[in-house]
């Protein structure tokens, strides 16, 4: 079957425009007329849609054909030459390179420095990183100068190095030889004559398998009982040799494996680095005794201790007068050899104190360090540290006797003097003090320890006339008084037992640089500051001065008050009070704590006076009248009471009067005269509100037909004291009463919109949510008080224990941090403890809950009733003893107590066991 001819693709095509045939094969082509077509313009657009293909080739690769012959190079342009290599080098051209030319010089110039000090920086750096073979052998070839000759002539051969057993030696290994081969080899060597018997009974000289003569037997038995006996010889030798040098310590075989642990935990490059560093200063300043110490307390640090002590003894060698090597090669050493470093030093500074200091030390017996001391003395015998180390050493006549020769060589020392005067009597003790005074006429010390003489010995009125000598002769002699000395030395002296000596010292100083303006406060701060050290002579020495300069200042007299309260007895402090109301007589509050004293003395008739005498000084006094009626009815006598009121009533009418009266007629159940005085108090004090919260309770007390003549009260009291937050509460807790949910509910509404963000609000309507059985309501209630009040520790409290037992923790972690200084969350957290049975930790929180507020009963009642379960009963004791002394005000379950008429007569004590007898245990 005939194929089907095909035509090329081109065939029957025209040329494309500037083709030439045969132009690729070498041919030469002719243009015509009608090839070029007609004549055009000169601005006409030429036809170049088809160049020819080399100049499009040469266009395209006009970079890649770059010749790159050397003869092509320029220095400025380099190969390829430049947008401007075809224009002509000018004048201006060179002229331009020139000023060109010297910028770059001048800004090489200024890098040069620069560049060079980063040369030389990563130079020394390498160094350090990567060290010469000379630099690392210096120290070994240093070393080769202390070579001896038979040491140089006994080092090994080095061997052909062509072998590599010579080049790579290893130690050899010794494999005990079997006996058996012993025996055999023995045996190998003998000629025997006899025949064994057993021999000639198995019919010839062959041995049965398995057994062996009795002449083998023996001589295996001798040779393993030698082999023992040699090896025991080589041990013991080992172990014990002739030189002295352990070598197997089988009982300190671990221990030393242990120290040789490195003990050093930080980067060994630094370490050769600073012992580079080292090197380098020992080297360029032998004689820099720093240099030594250093590079021996590095070898020390990193465990190499036998090298820093061959550094520090070099570097004895090279500073031989300085005390400071001489002492850290003695520390370094051991004790037997660090003896004989000492001894050297003593030769090389015989002047040293530290190191003849240092050689006493080293000694173990006290019999040899009185004799190097001795030996010291008479070395440097104006050393006081030395004749104190020596004096310390001896017995009591002996110290006396050295003292005294001490004193002779240091006539100028404080301390020897005073030494020499403690061990000497009286007499001889007044007369060393005489001297020391001619020796050294600027030091107090002398003087003050003369005084002590004199109190010791019974002439106290000695005591301040030689204070006042001392400062006369100080002062002449040019020293400076500085009253915070003498105030530090009195208090010393009363720490001592000198208690004259310390007073006459604070009454002579403490007026000293003291403006008559900051008197009184640097005195009050002066007295703080002398009861926080325990020196209360001081204190009271510091308060007579300043009440005998201001005798009318009735702070100073309250806080001199307080202190005798706190420090002194009942006499001192009622004779204080005695000479305050004298001084101020209008001062009520003294009066008052004058009488208190008193009627809690027993002294009835006394405190009356004293009320009598202050209600004189201050006529128609609203606290002095209170004061007496309450001491009348402490102690029975009603009648003078309500008179005493009556009295007031009419010459000094008052709120707080007409409540002392209701309350009196209240707690004498007379309640027709106790609603009359009310009615007759509101007229005048309507807008007071204890009245109103008394007519309530009056009411309410009376029985559930007066239920609301008393919410009447309670809505009146509150119409005229919207504020009140205790009246609102009363009334809540009287609808409670009667049962009327809603009506409370909306009570402690109208109250919180009165009185925004008042935390017992807040909790009075949690706990109302509570009562009724709406638990999760409360916790809404909760959230939103916390949220109004953050930091009410009231709410916070009631939150831990709100929350599961898993959570409380959590929520006190929080009440802590919103809170942290608020008794009630302390002692909400004290709660927790306790619930834990944590009973430590529960004891320490409630002891900080008190400490931190005294005043709230709540928190001692709850502190007690944990004491009463989980305490002894000293501990129980001294709880109530501290709240009584205490005497709390405050709290909710102490208030409600102790307010309630029946327990109107109640103390302290008692009130603290009925709360504790409320409180329920933290479950």
């Amino acid at each position: 079957m005939a194929t089907k001819k095909r035509n090329k693709a081109f065939m029957g095509m025209s040329a494309p425009l500037g083709y030439v045939p045969g132009l690729g094969r070498g041919a030469t082509g002719f243009t015509t007329r009608s090839d070029i077509g007609p004549a055009r313009e000169t601005g006409d657009i030429s036809d170049e849609r088809h160049a020819p293909p080399n100049k499009r080739r040469d266009e395209e690769n006009d970079d890649d054909d770059t010749d790159l012959n050397d003869s092509n190079f320029d220095e400025e342009f380099g190969y390829g030459g430049s947008l401007f290599k075809n224009d002509l080098y000018e004048k201006d051209d060179e002229e331009a390179d020139k000023i060109y030319e010297s910028i770059d010089k001048r800004m090489d110039e200024k890098r040069k420095e620069r560049r060079e000090r980063r040369y030389q920086e990563e130079k020394e750096k390498y160094r350090q990183e990567r060290p010469k073979l000379q630099q690392l052998f210096s120290d070994v070839k240093r070393k080769l100068e202390d070579v001896t000759e038979e040491e140089w002539m006994s080092l090994p051969e080095v061997g052909d190095a062509r072998n590599k057993r010579q080049r790579n030696p290893r130690e050899e290994k010794y494999t005990p030889v079997p006996d058996s081969v012993l025996a055999k080899a023995v045996s190998a060597n003998e000629q025997t004559t006899t025949i064994d018997s057993r021999e000639q009974r198995y019919g010839g000289f062959a041995t049965p398998v398995g057994m062996s003569t009795p002449s083998e037997e023996i001589e295996m038995v001798k040779i393993g009982q030698a082999r023992s006996t040699l090896i025991n010889v080589k041990l013991k030798q080992v172990a014990d040799s002739v030189t002295g040098q352990t070598v197997v310590d089988p009982k300190g075989y671990l221990t030393d494996l242990q120290s040789m642990l490195p003990s050093y935990g930080g980067d060994i490059n630094d370490v050769k680095k600073a012992r580079l560093l080292l090197k380098s200063v020992r080297e360029t300043n032998p004689s820099h005794p720093p240099a030594w110490i250093a590079s021996a307390r590095l070898e020390e640090v990193v465990g190499k201790l036998q090298a820093a002590r061959n550094l520090i003894m070099r570097g004895t060698d090279h500073c031989p007068k300085n005390e400071d090597i001489w002492l850290e090669a003695a520390r370094l050493m051991p004790l037997d050899l660090a003896r004989g470093v000492v001894t050297h030093a003593v030769r090389q500074l015989p002047q040293s104190v530290k190191i003849w200091v240092k050689a006493a030390d080293l000694e173990q017996e006290p019999k040899a360090k009185k004799q190097v001391l001795r030996h010291a003395l008479e070395q440097v015998p104006n050393s006081v540290r030395l004749w104190k180390a020596a004096v310390e050493l001896e017995d009591e006549e002996d110290a006396r006797i050295m003292l005294s020769r001490a004193v002779e060589c240091c006539p100028t020392s404080v301390d020897l003097w005073l030494a020499l005067a403690r061990l000497e009597t009286y007499e001889n003790a007044r007369r060393v003090l005489n001297k020391a005074r001619e020796h050294i006429p600027t030091d107090r010390q002398i003087w003050i320890m003369a005084t002590k003489l004199e109190e010791a010995n019974g002439n106290n009125a000695m005591v301040d006339r030689l204070i006042e000598r001392a400062l006369a002769s100080l002062t002449a002699n040019m020293v400076e008084i500085n009253r915070e000395h003498w105030i530090k030395d009195a208090v010393e002296c009363e720490k001592a037992g000198s208690v004259h000596t310390a007073q006459a010292l604070i009454r002579n100083v403490i007026g000293i640089s003291v403006e008559e303006e900051d008197q009184l406060a640097t005195w009050m701060e002066d007295a703080q500051s002398c009861q926080n050290e325990g020196a209360y002579e001081c204190a009271r020495v510091i308060y007579a001065h300043a009440r005998k300069c201001h005798p009318t200042q009735t702070s100073l007299w309250l806080d001199a008050a307080d202190f005798e309260k706190k420090h002194g007895t009942r006499e001192q402090y009622e004779e204080l009070l005695t000479a305050a109301v004298a001084n101020c007589p209008k001062a009520e509050v003294l009066w008052l704590m004058l009488a208190k004293s008193q009627w809690l003395a027993g002294n009835i008739p006394l405190s009356r006076a004293t009320l009598s005498a202050g209600f004189k000084a201050n006529p128609n006094s609203e606290e002095i009248w209170l004061a007496a009626v309450k001491l009348e009815s402490e102690n029975n006598e009603y009648d003078k009471a309500i008179s005493l009121l009556k009295n007031a009533r009419r010459n000094a009418p008052t709120a707080r009067v007409y409540m002392k009266s209701v309350r009196l007629n209240w707690c004498l159940n007379d309640i027709s005269d106790a609603k009359t005085l009310l009615d007759e108090a509101l007229k005048s004090y309507g807008d007071f509100p204890k009245l109103w919260m008394m007519k309530g309770q009056i009411l309410a007390q009376q029985g559930p037909a007066s239920f609301e003549a008393a919410r009447e009260a309670y809505m009146e009291g509150i119409k005229r004291c919207p504020t009140s937050i205790p009246l609102w509460l009363l009334l809540v807790q009287l609808e409670l009463d009667r049962g009327q949910l809603i009506k409370a509910r909306a009570n402690l509404e109208k109250a919180r919109l009165r009185n925004p963000a008042t935390p017992e609000l807040w909790l009075a309507s949690v706990r109302l949510e509570v009562t009724a059985g709406n638990v999760q309501q409360a916790k809404v209630m909760l959230a939103r008080g916390m949220q109004e009040c953050p930091t009410a520790g009231t709410l916070w409290a009631e939150a831990i224990f709100m929350e599961n037992r898993p959570q409380r923790k959590s929520k006190s972690v929080d009440a802590l941090k919103k809170c942290e200084h608020d008794p009630y969350v302390l002692t909400a957290v004290s709660k927790l403890f306790w619930s834990e049975r944590r009973i430590d930790k529960a004891r320490e929180w409630f002891t900080r809950a008190i400490k931190l507020e005294t005043d709230i009963g709540d928190c001692w009642a709850a502190f007690y009733k944990f004491e009463l379960m989980h305490g002894t009963e000293q501990q129980q004791a001294d709880v109530k003893k501290k709240c009584i002394s205490f005497e709390p005000r405050h709290g909710e379950l102490w208030c409600r107590i102790a307010k309630d008429v029946r327990n109107w007569k109640l103390k302290a004590g008692e009130i603290l066991e009925l709360c504790a007898a409320q409180i329920s245990v933290p479950e």
